[in-house]
Formats: structure tokens, C-alpha cells, sequence
């Protein structure tokens, strides 16, 4: 594998070691080039077109922030990024500036980098905005460390919140030749037809969960599990973490409450299918669609 995934290994530097200097962060906030990742009901704002422009307006061009929630992202060539969610608004604000849009009909239209950081944005404004209250004791929790952590601000309490990612398998299952598994859900674009895929469950290792999803998924029995790579897909709160996996068998048993319908694909027949609504392949910008062209191209 040569460049990284879509959404994955952008310009930012973190700089977490300084979210909890408040006095840094206030200057960062307050610099005259500062920019605002905006996030609106976990839409990103946007230029549309072909190539789609992410619209960054500086920090003080945007009347009535509310400094309180905003979350510092980081620094890209000495210029500060903060996101904030703006979903409080019942209709999308900053039309002015450009539409609010979803990253994963959009991402594959900007230049890689930047759909990077508004990935990063609209996966951290998810968290947050499902985790306004402790999970232990139900008080509120308020936001520290630049919004990189919430504070339970029950003093018997005071529980600290991470910002979570859900750690999720997807693997190419092939049968050691020229055959692939593809299945489709009911709730895909038309035509749509992808990889298997699922999520980790408490004491599994990754390899339990690819061998358990495709068994779950298909009845079909894997071995000669290898990592292929990850990709940062907050759609809305996952790391997909890519495999291959060799079936042991043929036979396919498509569990109905999982997918639509399920079968093999010859890589003859995939390189000679046009796409279109009675077939497709999974988003360009999607681990699925990378795992698929790297077995492809062998």
C-alpha cells in the first residue's frame, strides 16, 4: 500500500501537550489568522463543485460564538484550527458562506488533506454532543483540555470522558484464487454492494472479530487473517481497521438480518461490470473500495 487512506494522516499537528495551557489556547483562539471548522448536525460546510472547496472562516468573522464550546484541533503551518457545533440552529446557519453537506458524498471531491481535518472535526463534534452528562452519575460534564476531555461537575463524582472511536473490521474474504465475497444491505444506495464488515465486540482480538462477522454474516469459516490498514471514518464514530481473510469453504448461508444478499464475484466479472444502479462498488474514498482495487490489481 502506497498513500494512505482517504480522511487518514492529515497536516495537523495535535499539539496535545498543550490543551491544558488555557493562556496558549486563548491566544491560539484569539490569533488573527485562527480558523472555524463549522459542523452542523454532523454536516460539514462547504463550496460545492467539482473540486468541492471546505469553507474556514476565520474565527473572527463569525458573529456570536460561544467561545465555551468551541474545540481547539490543532495547528497546520502555524495557523490554529478550532471546530464548533453549530446544530443548536434550527435551520443551517453561515449560508452565506457556503452548504452544509455530508462528507462522504463530498470528501472524494477536496483535496485529501483538508477532508481530513473536517473528518477529524465532525468525528470529535459527535462525540461531544452525546456526551454533555456523565455516564456515571448523569450530571453535567463540562468541557477541558481544549475539548478533549469532559469533566463531571459533580464533586462526588468527577469522572473524566475521553472522546471515543469505535473500533470497527472489514475484510476482504477471497477464496485464495480469483474470487471475492461482496453483500449488500437494504439501507445502501441503489446497486451498492461492499466487503463484509462489523464491529469489535469486549474481549475480542481483531482477528476473533473478522473470523465472527464473516461467520455471522455469510456461514462461511476463515483462516490466513492478514492486515492490510486502517481508515478514520467517523460516519459517525469509527476506525475501520482492513483485512484479508481466506474462506475455507464455498457454500454461503446469508444471514437475512444482516445483509440484503450476499454472494461470490469473479475479478473478471468486477473489472468488466460498468457501475450503475443495478451494480456498484463502495465510495472511491471508502477502505472497502481500497481493499477491493489493491486484491483486484494482483
Amino acid at each position: 500500500m502506497n498513500a494512505p487512506n482517504f480522511f487518514a494522516s492529515g497536516p495537523i499537528d495535535r499539539a496535545s501537550e498543550r490543551r491544558k495551557d488555557t493562556v496558549w489556547i486563548a491566544n491560539q483562539f484569539n490569533h488573527p489568522e485562527a480558523l472555524m471548522v463549522p459542523v452542523w448536525r454532523s454536516h460539514s460546510l462547504v463550496k460545492t463543485g467539482d473540486p468541492a472547496e471546505p469553507v474556514l472562516p476565520r474565527i473572527g468573522a463569525i458573529a456570536e460564538l460561544d467561545r465555551s464550546e468551541t474545540v481547539f484541533l490543532g495547528l497546520i503551518d502555524g495557523i490554529p484550527y478550532f471546530a464548533q457545533d453549530l446544530s443548536g440552529y434550527e435551520d443551517p446557519p453561515l449560508t452565506e458562506w457556503g452548504e452544509f453537506v455530508d462528507l462522504r458524498d463530498t470528501g472524494q471531491l477536496m483535496e485529501r488533506n483538508v477532508a481530513a481535518v473536517l473528518a477529524y472535526a465532525r468525528g470529535l463534534m459527535f462525540w461531544h454532543a452525546r456526551h454533555r452528562f456523565c455516564g456515571v452519575c448523569g450530571s453535567p460534564a463540562a468541557m477541558e483540555e481544549a475539548g478533549h476531555l469532559r469533566l463531571c461537575t459533580n464533586h462526588d463524582c468527577r469522572a473524566t470522558h475521553f472522546p471515543r472511536t469505535d473500533p470497527a473490521v472489514i475484510m476482504l474474504v477471497h477464496d485464495g484464487g480469483d474470487r471475492v465475497i461482496l453483500g449488500r444491505q437494504k439501507i445502501w444506495p441503489p446497486g451498492m454492494h461492499s466487503v463484509l464488515a462489523g464491529f469489535v465486540e469486549p474481549g475480542e482480538s481483531l482477528e476473533d472479530a473478522v473470523a465472527r462477522e464473516v461467520y455471522e454474516e455469510v456461514g462461511v469459516a476463515i483462516d490466513e487473517v492478514t492486515y492490510h490498514s486502517s481508515q478514520p471514518w467517523p460516519f459517525p464514530a469509527s476506525i475501520m481497521l482492513g483485512f484479508q481473510a481466506r474462506a475455507r469453504s464455498d457454500t454461503i448461508n446469508v444471514n437475512r438480518a444482516e445483509l440484503e444478499d450476499a454472494r461470490w464475484y469473479s475479478r473478471e466479472e468486477l473489472l468488466a461490470s460498468p457501475e450503475d444502479r443495478s451494480f456498484r462498488l463502495p465510495r472511491r474514498i471508502s477502505i472497502a473500495r481500497r481493499l477491493l482495487e489493491d486484491w483486484l490489481r494482483r
